[in-house]
């Protein structure tokens, strides 16, 4: 990592009488995310110097940091800039020194955004993150629990076009309307870690990308009831994978008062058991993170947005092992 960045936790323990959550948290990503490998991936692709003659580009470590930074407090590029601005914490961590340094405005912290993006590097970033958990024998191998979470979309027509956002949609859950995108997650029933993550318009069945939800190696498959009839799709013909999806809630309600209707009732408490593990990522992504609803317009900037915050979601979530282990 190198310069001012390695100080962040030192300087957070030494000058605190008592740390707030913000802190905390902030001083355990600076352990658990694996800098010098996001780096490594990103460095071919930043500008090492500026086009027009101007000032020299930003260091790239503070831009990663920035951007993960917007992740983790669901900021906008303008609400970003002021962050820095006014939050020392959130200074220190991106190795920003207000008296020396020139605080990245919100045009250069969109623009790293839109290099990300072109690049298709958010894909590239969960990726890197799902192999630095493997190394340290966090695999994701055994079993998956597939499910998928509505994010909303901006309604607004008060923009350019004059109309929503045409790559979102709407769909219709329970007696409610929602207008927006969908995040399908396929995840470790062991681990509760996120393998894959693909996002589509909120009107695709879940059943549609399921199978690019599968890593392949797995012997059985958890779904709710959306996912009825995956096993006879013909993307999953050739599988020898078991698949274990709940009954509808109605089939269940009428189970019968008998032995047999006690033990299937039994059997679907136990899926939904084992189930309940992806609501645990949806959680950190959904409450933790707070994207609830998207900024972005079209599915390629969405697509690189839940990507980046799959990984960091897997990196929160395994934060006590990865601590444990240094």
């Amino acid at each position: 990592m190198g310069g001012k960045q390695l100080g962040f936790s030192d300087y957070e323990q030494a000058t605190a009488k008592k740390q707030t959550k913000r802190e905390k948290f902030l001083a355990e990503m600076e352990v658990v995310v694996p800098w010098d490998d996001l780096i490594a991936l990103i460095e071919p692709h930043y500008p090492k110097t500026s086009k027009k003659g101007g000032r020299p580009p930003y260091p790239l470590m503070t831009m990663l940091r920035i951007h993960l930074l917007q992740q983790w407090y669901s900021l906008s590029d303008p609400a970003m800039e002021e962050a820095l601005i006014e939050v020392p914490t959130m200074r220190r961590f991106a190795g920003i020194d207000l008296v020396s340094d020139r605080i990245p405005d919100e045009t250069t912290i969109l623009t790293f955004r839109h290099l990300l993006e072109k690049h298709e590097l958010g894909e590239q970033i969960f990726g890197t993150v799902k192999a630095h958990l493997s190394a340290r024998g966090m695999t994701m191998r055994q079993g998956t629990i597939v499910d998928a979470t509505l994010i909303a979309a901006p309604s607004s027509t008060k923009n350019k076009e004059g109309k929503r956002d045409p790559e979102m949609h709407q769909t219709k859950k329970g007696n409610q309307w929602y207008h927006g995108m969908k995040v399908h997650i396929g995840v470790d029933k062991d681990s509760g870690l996120i393998h894959s993550v693909v996002t589509t318009a909120a009107n695709v069945h879940d059943l549609t990308p399921a199978a690019e939800l599968l890593h392949g190696d797995e012997k059985v498959v958890y779904g709710d009831a959306g996912y009825q009839g995956i096993a006879k799709r013909h993307e999953m013909a050739s599988k020898t994978t078991t698949f274990h999806v709940a009954m509808r809630p109605g089939k269940r309600r009428a189970l019968p008062d008998t032995a047999e209707g006690r033990l299937l009732d039994l059997i679907e408490a136990a899926k939904a058991h084992i189930r309940a593990k992806v609501e645990h990522p949806f959680r950190v992504i959904k409450q933790q993170f707070g994207f609830q609803k998207t900024r972005l317009r079209g599915m390629a900037k969405n697509r690189c947005k839940v990507n980046v915050i799959a990984a960091l979601t897997n990196l929160f979530l395994a934060r006590r092992l990865l601590l444990s282990a240094i």
